[in-house]
């Protein structure tokens, strides 16, 4: 944390380990969060999130990020506090878009958190997974932010080892002391093996993490060219993470779902539809249901597979793109 960060952390009473980053995050909302209280999250987000604050007796408020570049918007975030707001949660870089939070957007989050007295709860598992001289950021390494952060990461995705079930949170030792306590009475300890190797992993030079991050950045490269051949519409290459937000051909007259499923059905090829990251609730906000169109034009794939994996899909979608392949009948008029 030190290093990445510049952050001081105590190991003895900052730092709670837990199985997995989803572990970390429902300790740590069960740590902060009361009944009645409001989280803040932004949208679409990973399901998992909205789940657990349920769970905790919490109220999710969803403020939606402007698509198709998925902008925050300070009005929009600054309207979406009450004397209820709890916690902001934040998911850099973001699944399923990809997008990195920029540092204006950081600022404007840590701000509010400021200005509201407000915690922060922060998923930062593609941290080390960045394209185009990106840098992640993390929320709490900015100014008075450390002391209302509780950050949450895992060692799945940096070392491809989702199945160990290592995470951690840190935090605020008051904090960290709570998740312990939850962690403790749900799991009692992450693996002790694992944790092991966890440590022999977490001292790897800097070349792995250069390797890693050019080997994703290379089949990002290669998927996005390829949605973008067979029709699909790409605002924004992904910046982080291992996902790519795909909006449907402008011509497609299906929905996400029915996509999906056709792609199934006709290629072997599974992506997941968008709409499943969407929770706005559109009869709450001040806009007509006709602006969040969009939330049923999405669908996400991932390039965390093998080369083989991606050509095999590759070719799948290139036949289905031929003139004379089922495909067209997805299309309106074309």
């Amino acid at each position: 944390m030190k290093q990445m960060h510049g952050l001081d952390v105590d190991p003895l009473t900052d730092i709670a380990i837990c199985c997995g980053q989803s572990e970390a995050f429902a300790a740590a909302i069960f740590a902060i969060i009361n009944p009645g209280d409001e989280v803040i999250l932004f949208d679409p987000s990973y399901e998992t999130y909205e789940t657990c604050i349920k769970m905790a007796g919490g109220v999710p408020v969803y403020v939606s990020l402007d698509p198709p570049h998925w902008n925050l918007g300070r009005d929009k975030l600054m309207m979406s506090f009450t004397l209820r707001t709890k916690a902001i949660v934040l998911n850099s870089p973001h699944n399923p878009t990809g997008k990195v939070f920029t540092k204006d957007e950081l600022e404007i989050i840590a701000g509010a958190c400021r200005a509201r007295d407000c915690l922060a709860v922060t998923d930062e598992v593609y941290e080390l997974i960045t394209y185009d001289n990106e840098e992640h950021i993390s929320l709490a390494s900015l100014p008075e932010m450390q002391n209302r952060t509780i950050i949450t990461s895992s060692l799945s995705k940096t070392f491809s080892v989702t199945g160990w079930r290592i995470g951690w949170a840190i935090a605020p030792a008051c904090f960290a002391s709570a998740i312990r306590n939850i962690h403790i009475k749900v799991t009692d300890s992450a693996p002790a093996p694992f944790q092991e190797a966890a440590l022999v992993a977490l001292t790897s030079p800097p070349e792995y993490f250069e390797s890693l991050r050019k080997d994703y950045e290379s089949k990002r490269n290669y998927i996005v060219e390829l949605l973008l051949r067979v029709g699909f519409q790409l605002h924004m290459k992904p910046k982080g993470s291992f996902f790519v937000f795909a909006e449907l051909p402008a011509s497609c007259i299906l929905s996400d779902i029915e996509f999906v499923e056709e792609l199934i059905k006709q290629a072997g090829v599974v992506a997941v539809p968008g709409c499943g990251f969407f929770h706005t609730n559109q009869s709450s906000e001040k806009f007509s249901q006709a602006a969040f169109s969009y939330q049923k034009k999405y669908i996400r794939f991932a390039f965390c597979k093998s080369d083989a994996t991606l050509y095999s899909a590759a070719e799948k979608l290139a036949q289905l793109c031929d003139a004379e392949g089922p495909l067209k009948l997805m299309y309106s008029g074309e």
